[in-house]
């Protein structure tokens, strides 16, 4: 049974679909899809969303951005909506968190609604996102009290971090999906505090595995991976900071 707390650090979690080239799209798309979601997410909005594509060579490093437009569909609050892009559908929800119990519906009915319209049958990707930023009531923190995913020291180097970045990519399922972890240190909203950002990306690495009758389970599962790999990067007692129930 997964963990419930009164304070959960969740900034943001993000569910997206990816569909391969094949699959049927056009510019009808999103206007169909949000009259099938409009009941749940009445408010639409057009956004211009801009990626970075990072490019190695031999000696040189390649930066270029990509622009594209998305549509937004927003609940009554605003804190989960959908977007629907070319190939992609995502569903967010933003802090405060509101139990899995109560966001998947949302991701279910999002993604069945749009196989309404669309002739999908593989996943090109999946990713569940968690993003965490944790707040510590401390002016000085000891990494080792609150975390079992933390950067480690040898002897012989200075003990005094003022900023980090530290990260690790798990493999699930034979390699079939990765979980990309990332702790990092960030600026507290209190003064005084100490704040880290911790960012657990669960995704599908091989593409199209996964069919589109096994999204959601696949989807499920990703959650339980998740959940499961949140607690091992924490400790006891940053659970009381969370206020386990």
């Amino acid at each position: 049974m997964s963990k419930k707390y009164r304070n959960p650090p969740i900034m943001e979690v993000v569910c997206e679909f990816r569909f391969p080239i094949e699959t049927p799209w056009d510019i009808t798309i999103p206007g169909l899809l949000y009259e099938k979601v409009k009941e749940k997410f009445p408010h639409r909005e057009p956004r211009i969303i801009q990626h970075m594509e990072i490019k190695q060579a031999r000696r040189e490093v390649e930066h270029k951005f990509h622009t594209e437009e998305r549509i937004f569909f927003f609940d009554s609050s605003k804190k989960t909506f959908i977007q629907a892009g070319h190939r992609i559908l995502s569903i967010n929800r933003l802090r405060p968190y509101i139990s899995w119990n109560e966001f998947k519906p949302n991701i279910e009915k999002a993604f069945t609604s749009l196989l309404d319209i669309v002739n999908v049958k593989n996943l090109q990707r999946i990713g569940l996102r968690y993003i965490n930023k944790i707040e510590i009531p401390e002016t000085s923190v000891d990494l080792e009290t609150y975390f079992e995913f933390r950067p480690f020291l040898g002897s012989k180097l200075p003990q005094n971090i003022v900023d980090f970045i530290v990260g690790c990519m798990f493999a699930f399922n034979n390699g079939q999906d990765m979980c990309k972890v990332e702790l990092k240190s960030a600026v507290p909203d209190t003064p005084e505090h100490n704040a880290f950002m911790l960012d657990l990306d669960y995704f599908l690495a091989k593409p199209q595995t996964v069919s589109a009758d096994q999204a959601l389970e696949w989807v499920d599962d990703a959650h339980d991976k998740v959940e499961k790999i949140f607690e091992g990067c924490i400790t006891d007692e940053l659970r009381k900071i969370f206020g386990e129930e």
